[in-house]
């Protein structure tokens, strides 16, 4: 690399550094991305194109994932939602509404309550791997366990699947509906249903450790594998390999959310809380639709 690309280069970093103190240190409400890209001489679209080149995302979408932090940080020291709205600078509570939806599938006070009285329907239903449990609420798929049984209504297994996934999120309130639970069970488990028209919508309910863990996982390819300290680099916790491996340990929505894709460092595959047999059955499967 010549020595003017290193300057051009040294600029840029610059410039990226002066945006994130920027956006890091403004209320929603203050941020003003035209006269900001002005004083770094560029226009609004260069300074996306460098942000997101060095960053990985948009200057805006920064900018909500400060304000989304400060926020859940409000709501954990007991602030209500009209404070937090006001403090993190937006102009109403139906944005901080807008904000949780967006990137947790669910309000901001479901969410500082941890799902206290979230109302949740649960249900079984055949699967490739075994019989499924899922856990559905408004916002979306909660939850999918597997357990054996011979057939529906083993009410021995069927229960201690219940009792796992239940202790999960011991304030919300749970509702039997086997149809509904079928129904999305048909679209999970059919490739051919499998489409980007098509999402099966998921929220998940978690430390925010935990969700970060979580949401790199719907990252894994069908078919690709990853390692504990590959998803601990990504999250920006290269020294956090076994705290990665128990957060995906507690990973609620199986093979959705698919912690099966994850291998030890040297490729073995390691445990599983449905069962090593389930997982090697799972990557099986799906090196056939893929």
């Amino acid at each position: 690399m010549d020595k003017e690309s290193n300057q051009n280069q040294l600029e840029d970093y610059k410039k990226v550094q002066q945006a994130i103190a920027y956006l890091s240190n403004k209320r929603s409400d203050e941020i003003d991305f035209y006269n900001f890209a002005c004083s770094l001489a560029l226009n609004e679209r260069q300074l996306t194109d460098l942000f997101k080149r060095w960053c990985g995302l948009s200057p805006k979408s920064f900018a909500q994932a400060v304000a989304l932090d400060h926020a859940k940080r409000l709501l954990s020291e007991k602030a209500n939602i009209l404070e937090t709205s006001n403090e993190i600078g937006l102009s109403s509570t139906s944005r901080l509404y807008d904000l949780f939806i967006t990137h947790h599938a669910m309000p901001p006070k479901t969410w500082a309550k941890k799902a206290s009285g979230l109302e949740m329907t649960w249900g079984v239903t055949a699967s490739p791997f075994g019989m499924a449990m899922l856990f559905i609420t408004k916002y979306g798929l909660a939850g999918l366990a597997f357990f054996d049984a011979n057939k529906l209504g083993d009410t021995k297994e069927e229960n201690l699947a219940f009792e796992d996934m239940a202790n999960r999120w011991p304030n919300a309130i749970f509702f039997r509906n086997d149809e509904k639970a079928q129904s999305l069970g048909r679209q999970i488990f059919s490739p051919d249903l499998w489409g980007k028209n098509n999402p099966i919508r998921i929220v998940l309910i978690g430390t925010d450790f935990e969700v970060r863990v979580w949401e790199s996982l719907t990252d894994i390819p069908l078919g690709k594998l990853n390692t504990y300290g590959a998803i601990a680099k990504k999250i920006d916790k290269p020294k956090a390999a076994r705290a990665v491996g128990a957060a995906i340990g507690r990973n609620p929505i199986s093979f959705v959310v698919p912690c099966h894709r994850v291998v030890g460092g040297s490729g073995k595959l390691t445990g599983y809380h449905w069962g090593i047999k389930r997982k090697q059955a799972m990557l099986g499967w799906e090196v056939g639709v893929s």
